[in-house]
């Protein structure tokens, strides 16, 4: 298990080159939040991180604390991951590797090529690129930097917990995005119980209420507006045992709802967020979550790896 003071430790190493992403307070009507009368509302704006997303915190968490050989590191990703590791393996000057399958976005496969990676496009899930990587992983002896299910992954994400926690002490509740369960992980881990936490899936993905249906990681449907960031096939190995102790409460949200709140979060905030970072914001609108009166409530917008509003299809 990982510990509040592992991630801390993580975050201390990974500071100079990752970004203090800000909050904003909202007003829960601004966003079309019904009945949330008396609660309060904050958006952690995530995806104003470097790379322009969570995951960055990963990718350099894997890179910093692990040793690097020769042969550089290989990633596979639905896109925000590939991003990541592209970024981070740029800055610091090793050879990177990603492997992303035909749903990912234009947007993030243009931003992995711009940053210099190797860049393999195949397959018609994330699974099936995870399985050429780690092919590549085995003929080369190249690091592998896994999305969720590893160690570091989780210690990076973990940082964004503690971030928020000293910007808004006095927090309930955060909303958290689940695909793989690395952002929920670590996050959770971070809190250590101390703060509720709460997963947004998308319904056509759901691999946590899966997971903790049936005791354990299994095969969930992996479609949807957001299957290119929140649809691998299961949530990871690492992460099922700490959202098991740690997780609050799983919601499910609907397409419709996550492209409603996509454009509410732009027509009320300005803020740009791709379908998978606009999860927690669904759940408030469509009432999956309801906040109880005095509650705090932290959003957690997870990345914005899409095209700007004026050009998205």
């Amino acid at each position: 298990m990982i510990t509040p003071e592992d991630v801390a430790r993580t975050q201390v190493v990974i500071a100079p080159h990752v970004r203090r992403t800000p909050v904003v307070a909202v007003e829960p009507a601004d966003l079309g939040v019904t009945g949330a009368d008396g609660a309060g509302l904050v958006l952690k704006l995530e995806q104003l991180q470097r790379a322009g997303s969570f995951k960055v915190r990963g990718a350099f968490a894997n890179l910093l604390l692990r040793t690097v050989p020769g042969a550089g590191v290989v990633a596979a990703s639905g896109g925000n991951h590939g991003v990541a590791v592209a970024y981070a393996a740029h800055r610091l000057g090793v050879p990177a590797r990603v492997y992303v399958p035909t749903i990912s976005a234009p947007a993030k496969i243009d931003r992995i090529r711009s940053l210099g990676a190797e860049l393999v496009v195949g397959g018609d899930r994330y699974a099936d690129a995870l399985g050429a990587a780690e092919r590549w992983i085995s003929e080369t002896g190249a690091l592998g930097v896994h999305a969720f299910d590893q160690r570091e992954t989780l210690l990076g994400q973990g940082t964004l917990g503690l971030e928020l926690a000293d910007q808004v002490p006095d927090v309930d509740t955060v909303l958290v995005p689940v695909g793989g369960g690395g952002l929920i992980g670590g996050v959770a881990a971070a809190f250590a119980g101390a703060v509720r936490v709460v997963g947004v899936e998308p319904a056509g993905a759901p691999t946590l209420t899966v997971a903790l249906e049936r005791g354990g990681p299994a095969d969930a449907p992996t479609g949807g507006i957001a299957a290119d960031a929140l649809a691998p096939r299961r949530v990871g190995a690492q992460v099922f045992p700490l959202a098991r102790k740690y997780v609050s409460e799983v919601v499910l949200v609907h397409d419709d709802d996550i492209r409603a709140a996509q454009r509410e979060l732009w027509q009320a905030v300005r803020v740009v967020a791709e379908p998978a970072a606009a999860v927690g914001v669904a759940a408030l609108r469509s009432g999956a979550y309801r906040p109880r009166q005095g509650e705090r409530v932290a959003v957690v917008v997870s990345g914005a790896n899409a095209a700007p509003p004026g050009e998205q299809p």
